[in-house]
C-alpha cells in the first residue's frame, strides 16, 4: 500500500531556502504572532530574502564554533529566531537538537538528560535565556566547554556559503517525548525530512505559493517541527505561528489566526487540542470566524477519538468549517512525523467495529446500535511509503481485518537512534517472514510499536503493544477504558485519565487514575460516587471489575512535553504511592475547618 509520489529525496529541503530567497525574495516566508507582548497578538514578518540572510548569519556564527557534523541544541523560547538557528544549523552543515526553555514546568530533568545524550557542542539560544542556559550546562555532567551562541544578536551574511549537505547527513536529532524512559534521539536525516514533508504535502493537496500553514505546536515536536517549517519550503509557501502557551490560554486565536488568512490554509494539532476548542470558544467569539478557508484540521499525535471529530464539525460549522476539513493522522518521530492520513477531500471515515471480536484481535464491522459496538477513525493510506500490519511474534503480515504491529519503510523512516545500536536494531531494521509479495520489501522495517489493522483499504491505529492491559486472555486497550471512564462522571477532567495494568499476585489487574475536574468546587466533589460511576461503566462497557481507582488533584496525571498522557509515569507514581488524592485533600480541608 504505496501510493507513489516519485523522487522525494533528490535534494535536501534546505537548498530550497536559497531558492525561494532568489524567486521570490520579498514575499512573506514565516509570521511570529506574539501574544505575550500584546494580547491582541503583535505580528513579525520575515520575508525569504531576509530570512536567508539571517540564517546565513547564524550559520557563520556556528562554524566558528566548530565544524560540520557537530550537534548544536537550540534552546530557545517559539519565535522567528527559533527557525532562523533550526535552519542555520542546517546551512552549517551541523546537526541540531530542538529543544525548549528551562522553564517549561515539570520538564527541566528532561531538558538535562537531552543535553546529556546529545553531547551538544554548543548551544542556539536568545540574548534573554543566555545566563539561564549557562546555569543549566554548569548543573550538567558534562565534562567540556560548550560554546553558547545568541540568536537574536547576530547580523545577517548574505554571502555566506552554507555547506553542501547529502540526503543521507543527519538534519537533526528528534528527541522522543518519553514518559519514565531515559530519551532517545531519532537521527533524522535531510532525505528523511524532505521526503516526509513532500508526502505530508501531497496528503493536503494544498497549492504551491497561495496555501498558508497556521500552527501553534512547540516547534521541539515533530508535528511542529515538520509542519511549521518543513512544509513552506517544499512549495515556498508561508507559515504563521504562535506560542503554544497562548493557545492554552485562549484558544480561539488558533481559530482566529486561521480565518485571518485569505488563501487556503492547513493547521495540526493533538485531539485535545479540538476538545479545548469545543469546550472554551464561547458563542460570542465565534461570532466573524470564517473557517470555510481552512482545508485540512490535521489531528494527529494521539488517539484521536470520533466523538471529537463529530463534536468539532457540529460546534464550528456554523462558521463555515468544512465537512472534509478535519483530517485523522498517524505518524511517529521514528517516521519522521507522518505515516498516513485520511483525504484532503472527504469527511474522516468513522465505523464500528465489535469491541469483543477486536479483544481477540479480529477487526469485525457491527452496527453501531449493537451493544458491543465501539467506534474507531480511520487514518487513511500512506503516501510515498509502506505500511504493513504484522504478527509481532512471527512477522508475518496479518491479513486485513487483522490487528497486528504496525510495520513501516520508506524514505522517511529515520537513521535510528542517536548513540543506541542495541535499539536502533531491534526497531529499525526488522524483516519480514517469506511469503511477502514481489512489491513488498523483505526489509528493513521500522517497528512501530502501535497495533492496527487494515479495513477498506484505509489503516486504524488500536492502541500501544506496551500500553495493553490483557486479562483472562482478552487485550483492552487503556484509551478505550479512559475514554469510559471520563464520560462516566463529570467530576473527571476530560483528557486526564490514565489506564493502566499493575501486578496483582502473578495475574494482571487494572487501575485507573482520573483528575478531578477543577470546574467543580472541592466542597461539591464526592470522589465515592465518581468512583462508583467509573467502576459500573467500565464493568459495563469494557466487561472488566478494577482493581483500583483514584481521583487525584489537578495536576496529578503526568503529561510529556509535546503535551501527551504519560501512561508509564503514571503508573510509576500509582505504585510509589506519590499520587496526591482528592480525599486526602478533603480530609486535610475537613481537619483544618475543625
Amino acid at each position: 500500500m504505496t501510493p507513489p509520489l516519485g523522487s522525494m529525496i533528490d535534494s535536501p529541503l534546505i537548498s530550497e531556502l536559497g531558492r525561494w530567497a532568489k524567486e521570490i525574495p520579498h514575499e512573506r516566508a514565516f509570521s511570529f504572532v506574539d501574544y505575550g507582548r500584546d494580547t491582541q497578538g503583535r505580528r513579525t514578518d520575515i520575508s525569504w530574502s531576509e530570512l536567508d540572510g539571517r540564517v546565513r548569519g547564524v550559520a557563520a556564527a556556528l562554524r566558528r564554533t566548530g565544524d560540520s557534523g557537530q550537534r548544536v541544541a537550540i534552546v530557545a523560547p517559539q519565535s522567528l529566531e527559533y527557525i532562523v538557528g533550526f535552519l542555520g544549523a542546517m546551512y552549517a552543515g551541523m546537526v541540531s537538537v530542538p529543544l525548549f526553555t528551562p522553564d517549561l514546568p515539570g520538564h527541566r530533568e528532561r531538558l538535562t538528560a537531552i543535553l546529556r545524550d546529545a553531547d551538544a557542542d554548543c548551544v542556539l539560544t536568545t540574548a534573554a535565556l543566555r545566563s539561564r542556559v549557562r546555569e543549566l550546562l554548569n548543573q550538567s555532567t558534562a565534562q567540556r566547554h560548550q560554546d553558547i551562541v545568541v540568536m537574536d544578536s547576530i547580523d545577517p551574511a548574505p554571502d555566506w556559503e552554507p555547506e553542501k549537505v547529502r540526503p543521507s547527513d543527519p538534519a537533526y536529532l528528534q528527541y522522543t517525548s518519553g514518559s519514565t524512559r531515559i530519551p532517545a534521539g531519532a537521527v533524522i536525516t535531510h532525505g528523511n525530512l524532505a521526503a516526509n514533508a513532500r508526502q505530508i504535502w501531497a496528503a493536503g493537496a494544498g497549492t504551491p505559493r497561495s496555501s498558508v500553514q497556521v500552527m501553534w505546536l512547540p516547534l521541539f515536536h515533530d508535528m511542529g517541527l515538520v509542519s511549521t517549517i518543513g512544509l513552506p519550503l517544499v512549495h515556498g509557501n508561508s507559515a504563521v505561528l504562535m506560542d503554544p502557551l497562548a493557545f492554552v490560554m485562549r484558544p480561539v486565536r488558533w481559530l482566529q489566526l486561521l480565518s485571518a488568512e485569505q488563501g487556503d490554509t492547513f493547521t495540526a494539532g493533538p485531539n485535545f487540542a479540538y476538545e479545548m476548542l469545543v469546550d472554551r470558544v464561547s458563542e460570542k467569539e465565534k461570532i466573524g470566524l470564517d473557517l470555510s478557508r481552512v482545508k485540512v484540521f490535521m489531528n494527529g499525535a494521539e488517539p484521536v477519538r470520533p466523538k471529537t471529530l463529530k463534536h468539532f464539525q457540529k460546534a464550528f460549522q456554523q462558521c463555515g468549517l468544512r465537512s472534509s476539513a478535519p483530517c485523522a493522522a498517524y505518524g511517529l518521530a521514528e517516521a519522521t512525523v507522518y505515516v498516513s492520513a485520511g483525504s484532503a477531500d472527504a469527511p474522516p471515515t468513522i465505523r464500528h467495529f465489535d469491541a469483543l471480536a477486536l479483544a481477540e484481535g479480529v477487526a469485525r464491522p457491527c452496527d453501531r446500535e449493537a451493544p458491543e459496538a465501539t467506534a474507531l477513525v480511520a487514518c487513511g493510506a500512506p503516501i510515498g511509503q509502506t505500511v504493513a500490519v504484522v504478527d509481532p511474534r512471527t512477522h508475518y503480515r496479518q491479513p486485513a481485518r487483522h490487528i497486528g504491529e504496525i510495520w513501516v519503510h520508506g524514505p522517511n523512516v529515520a537513521d535510528g537512534y542517536w548513540g543506541r545500536s542495541k535499539e536502533t536494531a531491534s526497531t529499525f531494521e526488522a524483516r519480514l517472514n517469506s511469503g511477502t509479495d514481489a512489491s513488498t520489501p523483505h526489509g528493513p522495517w521500522l517497528r512501530t510499536g502501535d497495533l492496527g489493522f487494515w479495513y477498506a483499504g484505509e489503516l486504524y491505529v488500536t492502541g500501544r503493544i506496551k500500553d495493553l492491559i490483557i486479562i483472562d486472555g482478552r487485550n483492552h486497550y487503556p484509551q478505550d477504558i479512559e475514554y469510559t471512564a471520563q464520560d462516566a462522571h463529570p467530576g473527571i477532567r476530560p483528557e486526564h485519565v490514565a489506564a493502566f495494568a499493575v501486578d496483582n499476585r502473578g495475574t494482571e489487574s487494572a487501575v485507573i487514575l482520573a483528575e478531578r475536574n477543577r470546574r467543580i468546587p472541592l466542597q461539591h466533589c464526592d470522589p465515592q460516587a465518581i468512583e462508583q460511576a467509573v467502576r459500573t461503566a467500565v464493568h459495563q462497557h469494557h466487561g472488566l471489575v478494577l482493581w483500583d481507582f483514584v481521583l487525584v488533584e489537578p495536576g496529578g496525571i503526568t503529561r510529556t512535553s509535546s503535551g501527551k498522557l504519560a501512561r508509564a509515569a503514571c503508573r510509576a507514581s500509582y505504585l510509589a504511592a506519590d499520587v496526591r488524592t482528592t480525599i486526602d485533600r478533603l480530609a486535610l480541608k475537613q481537619g483544618a475547618e475543625q
